[in-house]
């Protein structure tokens, strides 16, 4: 089996650049080859020139890691992760994160593998996560905040921004086929996996091998409701809010009368007044979490156990 290792440079806010040297060196003494992106779709592309059934490695964040898929999807190639992003999100949903990089990388490259479900929206794939809506409307305005402004504050300005012009679009929502939701929506979230936005549990019922998505869906707020559940969504508690509902379904559907922002893994889609998702049971081959790491003999047990 061929392994491949591919690094965005501008991953992590930069940090990837800065250890490029020792990690694309690291995994050619593993007799993997290693290539640097050098742009957006670079990762598309190398991914989709590795062989069949290669091992391709993203070193990066979550748009690393979803640029990679993009190339692998419908394949038969394995996905493998070594975090060093922002967010972090799809590593988190496998259980990958707080390992340094170099044993990551080796995870990444040795450790077993295992099959998760993958999720598709209007003929794209995404691992972890879809947000449709205020989420998707935040992101955006984010690509336009001032480039001093970087972490928490470029997220609150983008936020306080939404929140000024907020007006929420007629949404009819189907899971399954089955109506579920006709009317003003603020979000919709269908997950593989818990979290979003760099570690927001949005879904925490969510389990990547269970054949389903998890389906949260927050109906009619004022700006002054959106900043009071903000604290409950951040603890993961804002699914006994009146006006958030949790599904779980094989197919999604949301329609608007107008186009509306949405994001798979956190990056944006092109806007579309019509998104139709659905999950592919056990789709997507990856290199294991925790558990399959110690299946390899690369994490040791916990004290204890």
């Amino acid at each position: 089996m061929e392994k491949w290792v591919i690094v965005n440079p501008a991953g992590g806010r930069g940090k990837v650049g800065r250890l490029s040297g020792a990690i694309l060196k690291a995994a050619r003494q593993e007799g993997a080859k290693a290539f640097l992106t050098e742009g957006p779709g670079h990762a598309t592309e190398l991914a989709q020139r590795a062989p069949e059934g290669a091992r391709v490695v993203a070193v990066g964040g979550d748009g690393t890691v979803h640029e990679v898929l993009k190339g692998l999807a419908g394949t038969g190639k394995v996905l493998g992760v070594v975090p060093i992003g922002s967010g972090n999100d799809f590593a988190r949903m496998l259980g990958l994160l707080g390992l340094p990089w170099p044993k990551a990388l080796e995870l990444a490259l040795h450790a077993p593998e295992e099959a998760v479900d993958l999720g598709w929206v209007n003929g794209e794939p995404f691992g972890a996560s879809l947000g449709i809506g205020f989420d998707a409307l935040v992101a955006k305005k984010a690509l336009s905040a001032p480039p001093f402004l970087r972490g928490m504050p470029r997220y609150l300005y983008a936020l306080f921004a939404v929140l000024k012009e907020l007006s929420l679009p007629e949404a009819r929502v189907l899971v399954d086929g089955e109506e579920v939701h006709r009317g003003r929506m603020l979000l919709l979230a269908a997950m593989n996996g818990p979290m979003y936005g760099g570690g927001i549990p949005i879904a925490p019922m969510a389990d990547p091998r269970d054949g389903r998505l998890s389906v949260v869906l927050a109906g009619e707020f004022s700006r002054t409701g959106v900043v009071l559940i903000l604290p409950r969504l951040l603890l993961g508690r804002h699914l006994s809010h009146s006006r958030v509902r949790a599904y779980a379904g094989q197919e999604v559907a949301v329609e608007f009368a107008h186009p509306v922002p949405a994001h798979a893994d956190g990056e944006l889609l092109p806007e579309a007044s019509l998104y139709r998702a659905e999950v592919r049971p056990l789709g997507l081959r990856v290199v294991g979490g925790r558990a399959g790491a110690r299946a390899g003999g690369l994490v040791p047990e916990p004290a204890g156990t």
